[in-house]
């Protein structure tokens, strides 16, 4: 998978997602959604795709190291994005269980982007 197209893919991904959101917010369901839920969504999607280019740079020059560069930005996302969230809650007063559903709708699938991101690259690897 090039790198163009993953790009691409992302972005009509982000866009996929923000619609169920913002969907419930103009039909007057904001109940289920925090509020600056989009802060949060930016900067989850933000550092997706910051450890989607760095993956993809990384695989360019040296695509042995792929699967670490993988997993070390993983790693850094997910240390970032708790960081963030402890700031986020400190600062914010939000009913629990819809900021866990929020976040985790927007981790887990920006998440599953990145591991089918993953799988698509290693598989046209071993196809060369």
């Amino acid at each position: 998978m090039k790198a163009t197209t993953t790009l691409i893919a992302f972005l009509i991904f982000i866009l996929v997602i923000a619609i169920p959101p913002a969907a419930l917010i103009l039909t007057g369901q904001g109940a289920y959604i925090i509020p600056k839920f989009w802060i949060l969504f930016g900067y989850i999607s933000v550092l997706t795709l910051l450890v989607i280019v760095m993956v993809l740079f990384v695989q360019r020059k040296n695509s042995e190291l792929y699967a670490q560069a993988f997993l070390a930005g993983t790693t850094v996302k997910i240390l970032g994005t708790l960081f963030f969230v402890l700031v986020f809650l400190r600062k914010n007063q939000v009913d629990k269980l819809v900021f866990a559903a929020d976040f985790f709708y927007i981790y887990f699938l920006n998440m599953a982007f990145e591991v089918y991101g993953l799988l698509r690259n290693l598989r046209n690897q071993n196809l060369r």
